[in-house]
């Protein structure tokens, strides 16, 4: 059987993207081919996406801090597992590495926001639902109490083609299924 997801990602590629929508694509392409060659060459070491994505779960559950402690969370996870898996690189090419899997906030990336495009969908799905009137108040008084005014900070770390998403969606110029595919190309996931 056929991942849908997979047949999800075809059927914009074949059927709705231009020429921005393919550019994007190629280089999220060229980032996993890269990824996953990084992973064979070094070894059996846990995808920094997976990872990213598993930190992101720990946060919407109420575990964790500010967007600056998870970075730093996921840094010296980073950091942590290369030193082990891989204890013939040097702190040079770690550095690189974790430049590659979590860039600087001002490296001039797509994201621009430094944070793994895990945790920026999961401020994107807790923003657009706090939009819609859909979230838990528990979960708004919850970030409320750790980041203050949560919605605006979370905005202003978006990336300028995901707040035009977020937009189109939020003013019904796009259905929710090209939301989701245009977020994924985007974020590169």
């Amino acid at each position: 059987m056929t991942d849908p997801r997979l047949l999800q990602a075809l059927d914009y590629i074949l059927n709705h993207s231009d020429e921005a929508s393919i550019e994007a694509l190629a280089e999220a392409v060229t980032r996993r081919r890269r990824d996953l060659t990084v992973f064979n060459t070094i070894g059996n070491i846990p995808d920094p996406q997976k990872m990213a994505k598993e930190i992101t779960e720990k946060i919407n559950s109420g575990v964790g801090g500010s967007i600056d402690s998870m970075r730093r969370s996921i840094q010296e996870m980073i950091i942590k597992l290369l030193k082990e898996h891989a204890p013939e690189l040097n702190d040079a090419q770690i550095n690189e590495l974790c430049q590659a899997w979590l860039p600087d906030q001002f490296s001039g990336t797509k994201n621009n926001s430094g944070l793994p495009p895990e945790a920026l969908l999961s401020m994107i799905d807790q923003f657009v639902s706090f939009s819609h009137g859909e979230m838990k108040e528990s979960v708004d008084k919850s970030l409320r109490e750790e980041m203050g005014a949560w919605p605006e900070r979370y905005w202003n770390a978006f990336p300028p083609v995901v707040k035009q998403i977020i937009s189109d969606y939020l003013k019904d110029k796009i259905s929710s299924r090209d939301y989701k595919s245009q977020i994924a190309i985007a974020l590169g996931l």
